[in-house]
């Protein structure tokens, strides 16, 4: 239900027949109106409310459709029913280029994305299908939103001619005897592995645009690498003692149900997990060790944090010697200055999660410790965006041939 107040200045000899005028035209509204004249005037003021009720029925439901180009890549979303794969879903909504022709989510077989996630019910996409059931004739590129330990069969069994982009952690670490030892199972697919290009997209950018198989970084992996990897580079801090503190929002978990993410297991509390034993560790351990030539073994604790999304990490370092906090800033400046997605605030700013939510953006910034020689950066994300779904679109870009940028320009969401 609407209400309009128009107010209309007349000369008073057609105040009265706008006025009737105007009662013919909202006959068929309940109205009411009336004239007055202002102080100190000789016009008269035509004021009109009406009320408009309609029933959903009146209104004709329409889907969402965005206008694509010529050129037109087909998308497969392989787990769409869980978090990163309905993210994926809602920042392909607004991309040129990428058409969704198939998802999959076997608990979810035969269910249309609006259903499972109301949010979506405006996109006009095909039912989800059980991944025994996917018909991958019609697909050019796949998101894979499997859990880790599920992936590796799944893309083996794939197409070759596919592009894929995984999201879980099956690919991630080229060691596969490491894999098994973080991950508690053998690696399937050793082959894929050696050919598999890990998705530091600002990283790693060339060796991205000219891989069939990407693997997706981890969430902490990416907030930690983007503000270390130029820093290591440029030997301005040590190798040793560096420290770790991150938190993520609950999404960050998973979307299965588990007794720990209940909402009053959660709230009001801060819950450290995976102590010493994080399946990131070696992740981020590997990125630092190929920017350094060297073993670098970093002290890491995750934190669960009783919000749906975000994640920050506090990275504590110290400098090799003469370096000072300027050097680490403008290092971090000269490396991400063309960057569209790595911003490093003014001097002095401290990032906040709430000021990237819903983005693809990573803000940080390097401040001087009260221990003369020690810095201390903080980089925050979305860990669903960035972390995860955005990163994987930014890195299927490159793979495809278009502006990495594209379908990811989101402004943050705020408040």
């Amino acid at each position: 239900m609407s209400s309009i107040s128009p107010a209309l200045l007349l000369p008073p000899s057609k105040a009265a027949t706008a006025q009737k005028e105007t009662f013919l035209f909202l006959r068929s509204f309940k109205h009411n109106a009336r004239v007055s004249k202002p102080k100190g005037g000789n016009e008269s003021i035509l004021q009109v409310r009406c009320s408009v009720a309609a029933s959903p029925q009146s209104l004709p439901f329409r889907k969402a459709k965005i206008e694509k180009s010529e050129k037109t890549i087909r998308i497969g979303v392989l787990g769409a029913s869980g978090y990163t794969g309905s993210e994926i879903v809602r920042l392909l909504a607004n991309h040129p280029n990428f058409d969704i022709t198939l998802m999959t989510a076997d608990r979810k077989a035969g269910q249309s994305i609006g259903s499972v996630f109301p949010h979506l019910i405006t996109q006009d996409l095909p039912n989800m299908v059980a991944i025994k059931d996917a018909d991958f004739s019609n697909v050019d590129a796949v998101f894979c939103c499997l859990p880790h330990g599920t992936t590796q069969e799944i893309i083996k069994g794939l197409p070759t001619g596919l592009k894929i982009v995984d999201l879980s952690a099956d690919f991630r670490l080229r060691d596969i005897g490491e894999y098994e030892e973080w991950y508690g199972q053998a690696h399937r697919a050793p082959q894929l592995q050696k050919e598999a290009v890990y998705g530091l997209t600002e990283i790693s950018r060339e060796e991205i645009r000219s891989a069939r198989l990407v693997a997706n970084p981890g969430c902490y992996p990416t907030s930690i690498q983007l503000p270390l990897v130029p820093l290591i580079k440029a030997q301005l801090i040590e190798l040793r003692n560096i420290i770790i503190d991150s938190k993520s929002g609950v999404s960050g978990a998973g979307r299965s149900a588990k007794e720990a993410n209940l909402y009053t297991e959660v709230a009001e509390g801060l819950h450290s997990y995976g102590v010493t034993r994080h399946r990131h560790v070696p992740e981020i351990e590997q990125g630092l060790s190929e920017a350094s030539l060297a073993k670098v073994i970093v002290s890491f604790t995750p934190h669960l944090m009783p919000m749906s999304r975000g994640m920050q990490s506090t990275i504590y370092v110290e400098m090799t010697s003469g370096v000072t906090v300027e050097d680490l800033d403008q290092q971090l400046r000269t490396c991400y200055e063309d960057e569209e997605f790595v911003i490093l605030l003014e001097k002095g700013v401290i990032p906040h999660t709430r000021n990237v939510r819903g983005s693809n953006y990573c803000f940080m910034n390097v401040f001087p410790d009260r221990i003369p020689g020690r810095a201390i950066i903080i980089s925050v994300i979305d860990n669903l965006v960035k972390g995860a779904s955005g990163q994987a679109l930014q890195n299927l870009n490159l793979m495809m041939g278009f502006p990495e940028s594209t379908g990811l320009l989101y402004q943050p969401l705020f408040p």
